[in-house]
């Protein structure tokens, strides 16, 4: 897939943030493409569903696996707009998910270099649109911050 391929459907998961953000959820968006088509398109619902585990990419999983009526997403791309963590790294291992492309590095990262948890075949790239990526999720918490001043 090209790098332009890549910053569209990295454009489609941050939609998804956007929409996350507008009902108070944290801004991390994330597509599931299979074949050049979008499979699901999903945004965290940790607040919404009072579920931990609850993020983008967890929901983007779960649907995609409906929509291809199978557990194996070996052919599927997953565009997020945040580095997955390591829950995430762990159901895109066991989906077998043929490819990661993230936007923004997870600044906050305590659980050091996740590489180890991804299914050994899974193509991992970083840092498309990082700074869109990024900015909405500050922009998020500075906001945030600023109303429980």
């Amino acid at each position: 897939m090209q790098q332009k391929d890549d910053v569209y459907f990295m454009n489609l998961a941050l939609e998804q943030a956007k929409e996350a953000a507008s009902i108070g959820e944290v801004p991390v968006g994330a597509v599931i493409v299979c074949n050049e088509k979008i499979i699901a398109r999903s945004f965290n619902m940790t607040e919404r569903l009072n579920d931990a585990t609850a993020h983008a990419e967890m929901q983007a999983f779960t649907a995609a696996m409906t929509a291809i009526g199978g557990k194996y997403l070996n052919q599927c791309t997953l565009y997020v707009t945040l580095e997955p963590c390591p829950m995430c790294c762990g159901a895109a291992f066991w989906t077998q998910i043929g490819r990661i492309v993230f936007g923004a590095k997870d600044e906050r990262r305590i659980f050091g270099n996740v590489k180890e948890l991804y299914h050994p075949k899974t193509v991992v790239k970083g840092g498309v649109m990082e700074r869109e990526c990024s900015q909405i999720l500050k922009t998020f918490f500075k906001n945030k911050r600023n109303r429980n001043k």
